[in-house]
């Protein structure tokens, strides 16, 4: 597994309770590489560590918009219509 080096100074000024500030850090990462296209949807929401349900939850609480290839699209259709 790779990892990212955090300062202590930075990760210290982290306005956020210390055992919070791993999973926000993912959250907000994988939602701004999605954001760019940069991961797809189950690559950002496996690095936020979110089910699809509340990674598409978080993506809309932020205005941001889901990237649908053909395939996602026939696979939500399918099951919607079941």
């Amino acid at each position: 597994m790779a990892a990212i080096e955090i300062s202590d100074e930075v990760y210290d000024a982290l306005r956020l309770p210390e055992d919070e500030r791993e999973g926000v850090m993912r959250e907000e990462l994988a939602i701004s590489l999605y954001a760019r296209g940069v991961l797809s949807f189950g690559k950002a929401r496996e690095l936020a560590e979110l089910s699809k349900h509340d990674f598409g939850k978080r993506l809309g609480e932020r205005g941001v918009e889901r990237h649908y290839t053909d395939e996602e699209l026939d696979e939500d259709l399918a099951y919607a219509l079941e």
